[in-house]
């Protein structure tokens, strides 16, 4: 089996070299890329697994080109920047990425980051041979093998990798009630401080593509408790 190929899109050159060390060391296979262009370029080209982008390839807009990228792949990105606030952890996940880091960052901890967003892939993927291959519900459709979601009136809407494994996690869980760090586990999210609002952003995200019309997501925050898909879910 091919090791999965990580794209490090790093502005500086001895990190990008060091990172590429380490983690060909430790079973990676790497691309290294130094503009926004080797990016597109290498997604467009490679069978690219995970995307370790640096915040800092496009200046004061570097945040744009991670949605630039998420606009043009579902490939999962760990997005790197120089500050570690709530904000930018926020930000960055409201754009698309998976995951965040801060400059500098241990390359140790990279690659656990690594092995865990691949792993939720792998097991997105192992639920996907288990479960029907659709699953429906309030008129949405969500195709598991095909990684597609189409709402009631049968346009396709785009989820990201972590949105799309959230999604699968609550329909198999659907009329459950799922505790706030059980679900953090199910979905591959790192663990973090208090102030770390990763989950609620995913959930945030997924309830704004979830609507439909005037028609609210069917995800319920239960106070003091968690989350719960509240809407039937049927199985084809």
């Amino acid at each position: 089996m091919m090791p999965p190929l990580v794209l490090i899109a790093e502005m500086q050159p001895d990190v990008r070299h060091r990172t590429r060390e380490f983690l060909e060391q430790g079973g990676f296979r790497v691309l290294p890329a130094a503009t926004g262009s080797d990016i597109f370029q290498a997604l467009g080209t490679m069978p690219v697994s995970v995307v370790v982008l640096d915040a800092a390839l496009r200046g004061s807009d570097g945040m744009d080109l991670c949605r630039d990228v998420r606009d043009r792949s579902e490939v999962p990105v760990i997005l790197v920047g120089a500050d570690s606030s709530e904000v930018d952890r926020v930000v960055a996940l409201e754009l698309g990425a998976d995951d965040y880091m801060a400059k500098p960052y241990s390359r140790r901890e990279l690659a656990a980051r690594l092995r865990a967003v691949l792993r939720r892939g792998r097991g997105e993927r192992a639920l996907g041979l288990r479960r029907h291959p659709q699953a429906c519900f309030d008129g949405w459709v969500v195709d598991f093998s095909r990684r597609e979601v189409m709402d009631p009136a049968r346009a396709p809407v785009d989820l990201t990798a972590a949105e799309f494994s959230l999604l699968a996690i609550l329909l198999d869980h659907a009329r459950t009630v799922i505790g706030r760090a059980r679900l953090m586990e199910l979905a591959g999210v790192r663990d973090a401080p208090s102030s770390d609002r990763s989950i609620d952003v995913l959930i945030s995200r997924l309830r704004r593509k979830l609507r439909h019309r005037d028609r609210a997501a069917p995800i319920v925050t239960v106070r003091g408790a968690g989350y719960m898909f509240s809407a039937v879910v049927e199985r084809r």
